[in-house]
């Protein structure tokens, strides 16, 4: 939105699509909202159907955060900082938060997420920006997307995933080679919601997705140290949002990156980094780069 209010509405309160937020602690869904970190089980909201979702009831979302602009050579910073008490939202330890969002003049948006934790607790940020290249003239099933992933998790049926992964390769869900995202959706009428595995080296600071849009000609270049990102194409977001100048959001009208740790990644063995421990440094970045 252009405006604060536009936050607070009752349409946008009634669908809470997350608009352009930083999604905390955990990006994602947990399931049942439980989890076990060092030999203790803890309980966390549970706000969407029996399972927790993007931090809670009071996610990171929903704060309020101290925000200061740093002169950067080359850059314009922004950077924002919260404390998260121990016991927000059920979650274990207070925890320093940083992001800083630096725009570059090579077009980058660059995201980088630090933190920090008193004691162990699951931590997966994200940033959950819907983007249309043709802005917001049409749906986005003309996009082209490509995605550097051969696998998915595989989600039970409260679009929870439990560990299992599948392989892409000659399914509606293969994006290794540029392909328009609508030819999914008469196998996928409810588009995508998938967790991608990132095809290239942990930590990495790689590129992991490309799209681009034929009318407009714009191009979206996704680069991310996380090792995966949720591919959404916006089934859930109601037609009743609109920007204040008239600009239609609505179903299939955008799409997010959400880059971040795997989804219920403190229930899934082997889950990379999902749990943040005393004296570790949480340092992910996501960059956005846009070209025309």
């Amino acid at each position: 939105f252009d405006t604060l209010d536009g936050y607070f509405g009752e349409a946008y309160k009634a669908n809470s699509p997350y608009f352009g937020c930083v999604v905390g602690r955990y990006a994602g869904r947990i399931k049942d909202g439980a989890f076990t970190v060092g030999g203790q089980s803890y309980q966390v909201a549970t706000n969407d159907g029996p399972n927790h979702l993007h931090g809670g009831n009071v996610g990171f979302d929903k704060r309020v955060w101290e925000a200061e602009c740093v002169e950067e050579p080359g850059a314009c910073v922004l950077r924002l900082t919260l404390s998260s008490p121990d016991g927000e939202d059920g979650y274990p330890g207070t925890v320093q938060v940083t992001t800083e969002y630096r725009l570059t003049q090579n077009n980058e948006l660059r995201i980088r997420y630090t933190a920090e934790t008193d004691r162990a607790t699951p931590l997966s940020l994200t940033n959950h920006t819907y983007f249309n290249l043709n802005g917001f003239a049409d749906k986005i099933l003309d996009h082209t997307a490509q995605i550097a992933g051969d696998r998915t998790l595989v989600p039970d049926e409260t679009n929870v995933p439990l560990g299992p992964e599948e392989r892409v390769e000659a399914t509606a869900c293969d994006f290794n080679s540029p392909k328009r995202i609508g030819d999914a959706f008469g196998e996928l009428p409810n588009g995508f919601e998938h967790y991608y595995l990132f095809s290239k080296p942990a930590g990495s600071l790689e590129r992991v997705a490309v799209f681009s849009e034929p009318t407009r000609g714009r191009t979206l270049v996704v680069k991310s140290s996380d090792p995966g990102m949720l591919f959404y194409t916006g089934y859930y977001t109601s037609d009743e949002l609109q920007r204040e100048a008239g600009a239609q959001f609505g179903q299939f009208r955008a799409f997010c990156c959400e880059t971040s740790k795997y989804p219920n990644g403190p229930n899934i063995p082997g889950a990379p980094h999902s749990v943040l421990e005393p004296g570790q440094m949480y340092d992910e970045t996501t960059i956005f780069e846009l070209s025309w």
